[in-house]
This record gives structure tokens, sequence and C-alpha cells, in this order.
């Protein structure tokens, strides 16, 4: 990459902030709409987890991919083709009734989110290091205040009336005009010109790198939990109580404090250090989870709030503790852990499909809860590098 003057990286800075916004508010308008898909298909919970595992699939299964790309085009051209294929795919999540053509469309759902995300956090990684300050909580910060404008905005529109359909196609329409708008101004994000690069380069390999698949199974339980809360959290609440309309107040009281939390994320770690905030955060997701099942009627929202809290700066230190992995360029580690990450956000709800048809939704979330603690123990161990 040629040099960067500093105008190109302030409008860098913003426009990703922006794209961070833009990926939060397509991935959360989601969540008020699950309640009205799974009606559609009249499928039950179990069944209707299994479509949801074709976001996994898609998000999962495009990270090879991402990662050459984001090697060769870099990624400015990757989170274009990112947002593109969310402005097609969102608009038929709002009205296919079908199980099979609704899990066609999850699975190109999840490929698009997946290169989105990949792209997205390669170019935080690239603006945060030419801005030599600690920075990626702030953009995260970004992706939960786009959660909460897209599941608080559609839960408004949809409670007072709106077709799922037409909110699927103005949140499709958002994301393709903030795209068009903003991509000019992102860094380029290529690590080098190609005659530069070895053809032989052991990409795989690296890929494996021990730190790498460490931080990348604590993703898996991070982004789990987030998971969670956006694909399940509507169902829960309409199950104690709240009209379906306003099952989306779970994952907006989520995205709340997650955002509050992200948002002081970096002025937190700087003063108590990234392992005692990793291991504060990983305990208070889990009493959150706890409160979630255990209070009852709609004050389970509060409980979201306090799993948001918690959750807020696990995935954004790891996304860090990734970048700095010695001998592992972000265009490798980013899309390893992005993968595993996806698959807890979005194959994990499939799961908790199967753990809550089998036993019950509120005990699933409870091991949702426990299985946070594993960041609690191996916090030190994957931010060494």
């Amino acid at each position: 990459m040629g040099q960067v003057t500093g105008s190109q990286l302030a409008a860098a800075r913003i426009s990703t902030r922006l794209f961070f916004v833009l990926a939060g508010f397509a991935n959360a308008a989601w969540a008020p709409m699950v309640p009205y898909a799974k009606a559609r298909t009249g499928l039950g919970t179990a069944t209707f987890g299994l479509v949801l595992i074709g976001l996994g699939v898609g998000a999962v299964a495009v990270m090879p991919l991402i990662s050459w790309g984001l090697g060769r085009y870099g990624s400015r051209r990757v989170l274009f083709a990112g947002a593109l294929l969310l402005t097609i795919t969102l608009p038929l999540l709002g009205w296919l009734a079908s199980p099979v053509l609704l899990a066609a469309a999850l699975i190109v759902f999840g490929f698009s989110i997946g290169t989105f995300d990949a792209a997205m956090n390669t170019q935080a990684v690239e603006v945060e290091r030419l801005s030599a300050r600690p920075m990626m909580s702030g953009f995260h910060g970004m992706f939960s205040v786009g959660g909460l404008i897209g599941s608080l905005g559609l839960t408004i529109l949809l409670g007072a009336g709106l077709a799922v359909s037409i909110g699927a196609v103005l949140t499709a329409a958002v994301v393709l005009l903030v795209a068009l708008w903003r991509v000019p101004s992102l860094l380029p994000g290529v690590e080098s010109p190609p005659a530069e690069r070895r053809l032989d380069e052991p990409r795989t390999r690296r890929a494996f790198h021990p730190l790498v698949v460490l931080v990348g199974v604590l993703c898996f339980v991070g982004f789990l939990g987030e998971g969670a809360a956006l694909d399940w959290s509507a169902l829960f609440l309409h199950g104690k109580g709240l009209p379906a309309a306003y099952g989306g107040l779970g994952y907006a009281a989520f995205s709340v404090t997650m955002a509050c939390g992200r948002l002081s994320g970096d002025r937190l770690t700087r003063r108590f250090g990234t392992v005692p905030l990793l291991r504060v955060s990983a305990l208070i997701a889990t009493a959150g989870w706890c409160a979630v099942v255990f209070l009852p009627g709609p004050a389970a929202v509060l409980g979201f709030a306090l799993v948001g809290v918690g959750a807020s700066n696990i995935v954004p230190l790891l996304f860090s503790a990734a970048a700095r992995v010695p001998g592992v360029p972000a265009s490798i580690s980013i899309p390893v852990i992005s993968a595993v990450g996806y698959a807890g956000m979005l194959c994990g709800p499939g799961i908790i499909g199967f753990v809550a048809g089998a036993t019950s939704l509120g005990t699933a979330l409870v091991i949702v809860g426990v299985l946070t603690l594993s960041v609690f123990g191996a916090a030190r161990r994957a931010v060494q590098a």
C-alpha cells in the first residue's frame, strides 16, 4: 500500500465506523423478522433451528475464499462485494415461506455477512495500526449502535403495522446507498503488490497457528452469546408474555448496553488491562444469561441488557489479539477467527434450537452462559501475542 495522507486516514476512520454501523444494522434487522419467518414456515422450534444453521454454513464456507480475496484484492473491494450480496439477499428473508428456500437464502445471507465482516475487520486493523492508538472496541461499538438502530427501528415499524417484506427492502436499500457513498474513501487494504508476493506463501499452515486457533475458539463462545441474543431473544421473550411485535426489545436492550460497553472499551483497556477486562466481562455475561432465564416475565429484558455489558468487549479484544499473532497477517487471522466466530453466532443458535427441543430454551441459554466462562480461564494465554 502506498503512503496514506492524514486526510485519507481520517476519511477511512469515518467510513470504517459507518460500515460497522451498517453491518450491525443489517445483521440486527433479522432479529425482529425471526418470529414472522418461523410463523410463515410453520416449523417447530427444533426444526426451525435447523433452518437457522444455513446462516452459519454460508458465513463459515466463505472464509477461505475471503482470505484469498483480501490478500489479492484488498478489504475495500471485498467489503463492497459483501454489501452487494446483502442488498440482494435481505429482501428474500422478508417474504420466503418455503423452509428449503428460506434455508438457501440464509446460506447466502451468511455468505454476505461473513464477507462483509471479515473485510470490515481487516480494514479496521489497518486503520488502527496507521492511527497508532487503540480503536477496535470503538469500531465494534459502532456495530452495536447499528444493531440498536436495526432491531429497535424495525421493531417499531413492524409494531406500527409495516409489512415484514417492506421492512426488509428498506434495510437493503440503506445498505446499498451507504456502500456506494463510503466505499471510495476506504483504504485499499492490499498487503502488497501481486509481483511482490510469494506465490508459495504457506497461508493455510499459518492459519492454524496455535494462538489463532485459541482466539478463534474463544470467539466462537463470544459470538455464540451474540447469536443467541439475535436469533432467540424475540422468541424467548414472546414465550414469557411479550407480544411478537415487541420481541425485538430484548436484542435492543442487549445492543444498547453492548454499544455503551464497547464505546468505553478502549479507555477501559488502557486503565485495567486486556486480561482483567476479558475476565470480568465473562463473569458479567454469565450472570446476565442466568438473569434472562430466571427473572420473571418482561423483566428478562434486563437480563439481556446485562449480557450486553459482559459481552461488549470480549470479541473486540480477541480480534485485536488475533491481529498481533507473530508471523500471521491480518488477511489470514481475521478470516479464520471470523469463520470460527460466526460458527458460534450463526450455527450456535441452531444448536441451541436442538438443545431447546430436547430440554427447554431456558436451559439452552443457561448453557451459553456457562460456556462463556471459558473466556475467563483462557484470557491470559489468548492475548499474550
